[in-house]
């Protein structure tokens, strides 16, 4: 192991030391730790971390469910289309598209600059929704006896969507959950947890483990020290100021999102 690859596992620990304090988006660093560290395609470092957000948000789900604060006929309704939607996408959408998408002139767009440079920009919105925070609304009770296409709809694209780029899309699910299904913002983010084990986990599992060679030995490394890092922050972050480390990582991810811009588009 070299001094960069050392370096790439201890910012897996930070991917679950945030995620303990903040409660969520540490992940979002997984997808540019794996290309730009270890060096993987836009296909493995997004495979890798859709198994790497689906075990942290496994483990948050569970604890949640223990509460009894998620909602499983939202799960069902909004779930169950993202896990069609995530595992279409990296089952046949990704294998089918070529290398090199277009070309304007002497400029080429490829799939690897498609994936990156949409992963960057949802970096950003989820940046953006940090900084805002999220107001506590009083909301109309869902009548969840009933289906609900719009949470349907909405639940396949979300599911395709962070599909496509490796995110667990926590940013995208819970505002869905709270203007459509009506929960309030506890139990959105409770729900979201599970929505996104699920889908994450069984879209790597059907969309990428099948066809894809995994390296089973790195991922699960990568996962355990992400673990260990939940289990820290989870420990650390009544001593913290949450709120404060939640903008400072959102201006961070701004950042990030603003280097994988130019190293895809701009240097290449």
């Amino acid at each position: 192991m070299d001094i960069i690859e050392f370096f790439g596992f201890v910012g897996a620990f930070f991917i679950g030391l945030i995620m303990g304090i903040l409660g969520g988006g540490g992940s979002i660093l997984a997808v540019p730790i794996l290309a730009y560290i270890f060096h993987y395609d836009e296909k493995i470092a997004t495979a890798y971390s859709l198994c790497i957000v689906g075990s942290a948000g496994l483990i948050g789900g569970i604890r949640q469910a223990a509460k009894k604060m998620v909602d499983w006929k939202v799960v069902l309704q909004f779930g169950l289309p993202a896990v069609i939607g995530i595992t279409l996408v990296r089952a046949f959408l990704i294998p089918a598209l070529p290398t090199t998408l277009f070309h304007i002139g002497t400029f080429y767009v490829t799939r690897r600059m498609a994936m990156f440079g949409l992963f960057a920009f949802l970096m950003v919105f989820a940046a953006i929704s940090m900084l805002k925070g999220k107001k506590e609304e009083s909301q109309t009770p869902f009548d969840n006896k009933k289906l609900n296409p719009i949470l349907i709809i909405q639940g396949f694209l979300i599911g395709g969507l962070t599909g496509m780029v490796g995110a667990g899309g926590g940013f995208l699910i819970v505002p869905a959950l709270m203007m459509v299904a009506k929960l309030d913002m506890k139990k959105a983010s409770a729900t979201s947890l599970v929505i996104i084990a699920t889908n994450s986990l069984i879209g790597f599992l059907i969309g990428d483990a099948l066809h894809l060679k995994i390296d089973w030995n790195f991922l699960s490394v990568f996962i355990g020290i992400s673990m260990v890092g939940i289990l820290v922050g989870t420990f650390i972050n009544k001593y913290l100021p949450v709120q404060f480390l939640k903008k400072s990582f959102a201006l961070f991810i701004i950042l990030m999102a603003i280097f994988m811009f130019i190293e895809e588009f701009i240097i290449q």
